[in-house]
C-alpha cells in the first residue's frame, strides 16, 4: 500500500471569507474523487483549526501501488480540483511511503 500525504499552504492575501469558501470547496472536491477514481482506496481531507500552524489543509490518501497514485495524479477529475488549489496555493509539501 502507498500512503500519499500532502500539506497545502494558501496565500495569506486571500481574504479570510474567500479562503474559507475555497477550503470547503477544495475539501469537498478532493473527497468526491473517491468514487470516480477507482485506484483511490481511502481519502481524508482536513482543514487546519490551529491558527499557530502554517499549513491550511491536509490530504491523506491510500493506493494499492505507485501506479495507482500516478493514475490518480493524472485523472481528469483530480486535475479539475488541482485548478482550484493552484489559484490560491502558496506552497505544498508531500510524502509518499509504503506501508
Amino acid at each position: 500500500m502507498i500512503r500519499h500525504i500532502v500539506l497545502f499552504k494558501f496565500k495569506a492575501e486571500v481574504p479570510e471569507t474567500t479562503k474559507n469558501e475555497n477550503l470547503a470547496q477544495i475539501k469537498s472536491g478532493l473527497e468526491n474523487l473517491m468514487g470516480p477514481i477507482k485506484q483511490l482506496k481511502k481519502i481524508e481531507v482536513g482543514i487546519n483549526c490551529n491558527p499557530v500552524e502554517k499549513y491550511d489543509l491536509s490530504l491523506i490518501a491510500d493506493f494499492d501501488s505507485m501506479e495507482g497514485l500516478e493514475t490518480y495524479s493524472t485523472h481528469p477529475e483530480h486535475l479539475k480540483v488541482g485548478v482550484l488549489i493552484r489559484e490560491i496555493l502558496e506552497s505544498r509539501a508531500c510524502v509518499d511511503y509504503e506501508y
